[in-house]
């Protein structure tokens, strides 16, 4: 009976040892939340879009959680993202973003593809830093899969201008292609005819350096006439009537 009675009492002291770890726990909360590698949504808004109930700011639940791996909140353009805890109070979110170069407009959406041609979101709304993709010639769009066009390589060519436009700071509105492939940027009031896929670098460069002469008008600039050899290109700007 003695010996009965010591092991309820050890039992006991166990439980209550349990209950009183379990409640530290329970009352210790995140209070620190640093977010990198995000450019679509601010830190505040990614916290916003995690931690949407009182208990995800726990701490012991938010690492239990994510060491057994469970399912990440869903964020529009984001791939994933990690949570790596420095101590009970702070965490780090590592977000990974997915790709995106451009959007078509399709059934009143906005379909957004990455480098691949992927359709990686849709959306109901312009986002601001994408340019709009016109001339693609496409069936049916499916989320997820990728957009079926004539030729695939024009996605090789979106990807090569987009990402010659930002290592020049350069925001095109849209980026219209013509049967033949040849590109022309929007650009507020500005229309630059490109041609083909061919010295891209060299002919935004020149687009680049022309930026600051060009600002307030409105018209048309052929580049497509751009020379790697002859840097003397003379390039014909055509400005738009104010009858137009």
């Amino acid at each position: 009976m003695t010996k009965f009675l010591m092991k309820s009492k050890k039992g006991l002291i166990i439980l209550a040892v349990l209950l009183i770890v379990a409640v530290s726990a329970l009352s210790v909360n995140i209070r620190q939340v640093t977010v990198s590698g995000n450019s679509r949504y601010t830190g505040d808004e990614i916290v916003e879009l995690i931690f949407q109930k009182s208990i995800d700011w726990n701490s012991a639940y938010c690492y239990v959680k994510e060491r057994l791996g469970k399912e990440h909140q869903q964020i529009p353009f984001v791939e994933d993202y990690k949570m790596i805890f420095h101590g009970p109070f702070e965490l780090e979110i590592i977000v990974h973003e997915k790709s995106v170069v451009g959007y078509v407009s399709y059934m009143s959406s906005y379909m957004y593809f990455d480098k691949d041609g992927i359709v990686v979101e849709s959306t109901n709304e312009e986002l601001p830093g994408i340019p709009r993709i016109d001339g693609l010639s496409f069936g049916q769009i499916v989320l997820h899969q990728p957009l079926v066009v004539k030729s695939q390589e024009i996605f090789e060519d979106i990807l090569k201008l987009t990402q010659v436009l930002e290592t020049y700071g350069l925001k095109a509105d849209r980026i219209q292609y013509d049967s033949a492939g040849e590109a022309t940027l929007f650009m507020q009031d500005l229309e630059i005819y490109l041609g083909d896929s061919s010295d891209i670098n060299g002919k935004v460069a020149e687009l680049s350096d022309m930026m600051p002469y060009l600002a307030g008008n409105s018209g048309t600039l052929y580049l497509n006439t751009y020379d790697p050899v002859n840097r003397q290109t003379m390039y014909t700007f055509k400005k738009k009537s104010q009858n137009n």
